[in-house]
């Protein structure tokens, strides 16, 4: 019987085939109870089946949002069948993440598709309102960039979108926020269409019904949360903020919640971290405003300072209940707004905060009323305090957060620097004992006593930021010494002192951070200085132990002796031939105890450590600290980019010759005497030196060429004495012998001795002129050439003292030549500039013009061919018909017949008309020939 039964039912359905049908009901229902009931058919599948009711019914369930919008009811099951196709559940076998790519895609191709869930936010029904913007934030989910385009060309999509924000039912309202932050995220143009659309009065509206930052909750924070999307990287938006005078009242939150926890009540236990979420999504939003190197951030940062803001973050920064992480979160947000302002850093090292560390508060009378007066330091001091003097490993975030608002304060001031550097000075050289001076922590190392390396190393942070690429603050803090030499104690420099700091550091094995802070500071103060080079060389001893660190390190200390290393390059690019220890020395050290390829490995090591590395990734906070241990900060950002900088002429500096010496320029003036100029000025010195050993030798060869003509001089006169004598022994025999010849002969002698004197006497005369000449000549040319040398020995040292007085002056005057020939460039650049502009609309008229005669050019010529091809047609019909009448006269004579005389004056006229026609064609075709 009861197989008969089952024979007779009708067979079973399964979930595909009834879930086709509903689908296939749905599209064919006329009547608005058919389709909702396949509507509530294909929901109660749609967890369990999304794919299969999506691929059956998605277009038609989307075509009854349209059709039946006025069904409030309806329209609820569609949206809810909608919902649940984007959110199945995790056990149904159809479950993926494609399906709401695949809806998202559906919905998105269709701009219309969009404007239907875009309109069901006009109705104030509750659901059609909630369902519609959880639909949208389901597309928007998986297709954020296509959702956001149709939303944005959707004419009164987002007014709908931002009117939202006005409903009073909290669920519809956060929905709403939500679905505006997720849209606002990533679209700048959709960012300013919402900020145009009163979004700011709306959010803080909602935020002052929540109870504000104090006592608000989720929809604080999600207000707060599109005000940063609203904000970041939108200038149009912050102008709009800042215009509207939104500064203000942003003033006024975090003046409520001081107010709330000064209040008796104060603040609830409970209450607190939903609070503090609250102000540190209020001070992000503040920061937004600020970012480096925009072009709004100084106009922001001066309307903050205008509406108090500054001074409401920190009393925030230093209240003692606030949270740390809140704490730390204000001093950041103070340092962004005063970073680069001239005048807001002037202004802040005025204000008073609350004493980071307050004595038990003092009563005071004021007229009949006792007062409790909570005390209060100036800001600077407030800030060193926290930075240098509290040690608690809780508060590191908040002593970083100072050494950052100390860094902004000083940063880009060059006299803010020179005065905080001159009042450490001051301090430290003072008999009183300041416990937050920066000099005395790092002269005395009291690291061992205090077991806090990091109070150290911030002031070597802050040091470092003092004198980094700052020449003048060098110079200044090279004056601070230690020890007294009238007292017999040894006088010690600040380099000196704190390079021995650095060795007994490294020798006692103390923290890294230690040697680190002290490397810091060394190598930033002897990079391009050769001073300080020459300071630190003095002491011969440092660098030995610098390489004996480098050669002896171990893997624990990587850091320490990769900066070792470095340092070591910096000393040696930057030593002299005339340094303590000379260039020659520092590099057979290097090169020989050190070793090239261990020199470049420790700088290579450093440089690929992940501290240095991954520096701007790490978190640079408590959080990066060890169960137990200190954070692992080892540096500060500007001298990581220093080091990476700096990292391949580190490397290479081992590689440079010993003669060859790096000039330094300072401020744009190289900094002390050129090398190149030295050494040009001795090699001419010996060069004259040179001329003037030569010109001595040839002085020397004219003497003794003078001696040796004196000698032959005086070897002549002998010769002739010598014939004189032979000559009167022959004339005594001559006359001995004969009386007559003798006559003759004496005659003869004497004209001999005559001629011979004579001759002697001339050539005698003649070498002794010779000799007085030669001797003269000499002489002169002797003086000539030492007054010579003398002047240009002279002239040399005028040189050299003329050459560092123009150097002095070009020094001072470079500035205001390169102004005064920045001025004169610009004045013949804008007149080069107007000339050109004039010659380019004399060339434009020129151009016009010309092209307008070639035009009338153009019809003239026209219609001088227009008129003559008329007058040639007018001619030809003349010439015709006066050749027929011709020939009619003709025939008429020849048959007899006879002709009139007004023929013939007709033809005398038709003549006429040919002359009176040639006539009228000449002066047209020279018409037209001057036209062309």
């Amino acid at each position: 019987m009861f197989r008969i039964l089952e024979a007779q039912a009708p067979a079973k359905q399964n979930a595909t085939a009834t879930i086709d049908t509903l689908c296939g009901r749905l599209q064919s229902a006329t009547l608005l109870e058919d389709r909702r009931a396949a509507i509530l058919g294909l929901r109660s599948f749609a967890k369990q089946w999304p794919a299969s009711v999506a691929s059956g019914g998605l277009r038609n369930l989307i075509r009854c949002l349209s059709k039946d919008l006025e069904d409030v009811d309806t329209t609820k099951n569609t949206l809810e069948t909608l919902l649940m196709l984007f959110n199945p559940d995790e056990s149904s076998p159809e479950a993926s993440d494609d399906i709401a790519l695949w809806l998202a895609d559906e919905f998105t191709q269709r701009q219309e598709n969009i404007t239907v869930l875009l309109d069901l936010l006009e109705s104030y029904d509750f659901y059609s309102r909630l369902y519609s913007l959880q639909l949208i934030s389901a597309i928007s989910t998986a297709r954020p960039e296509r959702t956001q385009e149709c939303v944005g060309t959707s004419p009164v999509g987002v007014s709908r979108l931002v009117a939202i924000l006005d409903d009073k039912r909290e669920a519809v309202r956060s929905e709403g926020l939500l679905l505006l932050v997720s849209l606002t995220r990533s679209s700048s143009e959709l960012q300013k269409v919402v900020a145009y659309e009163n979004a700011f009065d709306r959010v803080f509206g909602i935020i002052d019904a929540e109870g504000s930052l104090t006592n608000g909750g989720i929809p604080v924070q999600d207000c707060l949360s599109l005000l940063a999307n609203l904000l970041r990287l939108n200038i149009s938006n912050q102008n709009l903020f800042r215009e509207s005078g939104w500064m203000k009242k942003l003033t006024s939150l975090l003046s409520d919640v001081l107010k709330a926890h000064g209040s008796s009540d104060g603040v609830p236990q409970w209450a607190r971290p939903q609070q503090d979420k609250n102000v540190w999504g209020l001070l992000a939003v503040i920061r937004l405003f600020l970012i480096r190197g925009s072009i709004g951030t100084q106009a922001n940062q001066r309307s903050c300072w205008q509406n108090g803001l500054l001074v409401q973050v920190l009393e925030i920064a230093f209240h003692s209940v606030m949270d740390l992480n809140i704490r730390a979160e204000a001093l950041v947000t103070a340092a962004d707004l005063i970073r680069g302002n001239a005048q807001l850093q002037e202004a802040f090292a005025q204000l008073d905060v609350p004493s980071p560390n307050p004595q038990p508060p003092t009563t005071q009378v004021n007229g009949h009323t006792n007062a409790t007066v909570s005390p209060r330091d100036n800001v600077i001091s407030a800030l060193l305090e926290v930075a240098l003097v509290t040690s608690s490993l809780q508060t590191f975030d908040v002593r970083l957060a100072c050494c950052e608002c100390i860094k902004a304060y000083m940063q880009g001031h060059t006299p803010i620097r020179l005065f905080f550097l001159r009042r450490a000075i001051e301090g430290h050289t003072s008999e009183e004992t300041e416990p937050d001076n920066i000099l005395t922590i790092l002269i005395q190392n009291s690291v061992s006593h205090s077991g806090d390396p990091y109070r150290l190393w911030i002031a070597a942070v802050l040091l470092f930021h003092l004198l980094h690429e700052d020449f003048e603050a060098k110079s200044t803090a090279m004056q601070v010494t230690e020890g007294d030499a009238e007292d017999g104690e040894e006088v010690v420099t600040c380099i000196q002192a704190l390079a021995g700091n650095l060795i007994s550091a490294e020798q006692n094995m103390e923290d890294e951070r230690v040697s680190i802070a002290y490397l810091t500071i060394l190598c930033s103060w002897l990079y391009e200085d050769h001073d300080a080079v020459n300071d630190f060389l003095s002491e011969g001893s440092i660098i030995q132990s610098m390489v004996q660190f480098v050669t002896q390190s171990n893997q624990s200390r990587t850091l320490a002796s990769g900066l070792c290393a470095i340092l070591l390059g910096i000393v040696y690019e930057f030593s002299t031939k005339d340094s303590p220890v000379p260039r020659d020395t520092i590099h057979q050290i290097l090169t020989t105890r050190l070793g090239r390829e261990r020199y470049i490995d420790q700088i290579t090591r450093l440089r690929e450590h992940p501290v240095i590395r991954d520096f701007e990734v790490l978190p640079q906070d408590l959080t990066s600290s060890p169960s137990g241990g200190l954070p692992e900060v080892y540096f500060d950002k500007t001298f990581v980019e220093f080091i990476k900088d700096n990292f391949s002429r580190m490397v290479r500096a081992i590689d440079r010759a010993p003669g060859l010496e790096v000039p330094v320029v300072a401020n744009g003036i190289q900094k002390g005497i050129s090398r190149e100029l030295v050494d040009s000025l001795k090699a001419q010195v010996d060069d004259r030196n040179q001329s003037i050993q030569k010109l001595e030798s040839d002085v020397l060869t004219l003497e003794r060429k003078l001696g040796q003509e004196q000698a032959d001089h005086r070897k002549a006169q002998d010769s002739a004495a010598t014939e004189l004598t032979r000559i009167r022994n022959v004339n005594e025999a001559l006359q001995r012998h004969h009386e007559e010849d003798l006559q003759k002969t004496r005659k003869e002698i004497r004209d001999v001795q005559q001629d011979l004197k004579h001759q002697h006497e001339m050539e005698i005369r003649q070498l002794r002129d010779e000799l007085q000449k030669l001797k003269a000549d000499g002489e002169a040319s002797l003086d000539r050439l030492r007054h010579r040398d003398d002047a240009e020995i002279k002239d040399l040292k005028s040189t050299i003292a003329r050459l560092k007085t123009e150097l002095e002056k070009s020094s001072r005057e470079h500035v205001q030549d390169l102004q005064t020939a920045h001025e004169d460039y610009t004045t013949k650049s804008s007149d080069l500039e107007r000339r050109l502009q004039r010659a380019e609309d004399r060339y434009v008229d020129a151009d016009s013009r010309a092209s307008r005669l070639q035009e009338e050019v153009e019809s003239k010529e026209a219609a001088r061919k227009m008129v003559q091809t008329e007058l040639d047609d007018l001619l030809m019909v003349l010439g015709d018909l006066e050749d027929k009448r011709s020939k009619d006269k003709k025939r008429l004579r020849a048959l007899g017949e006879p002709t009139s005389d007004g023929e013939d004056d007709a033809e005398e006229d038709t003549g006429e008309e040919d002359e009176e026609a040639k006539e009228l064609s000449s002066p047209i075709r020279s018409d037209a020939a001057q036209d062309t």
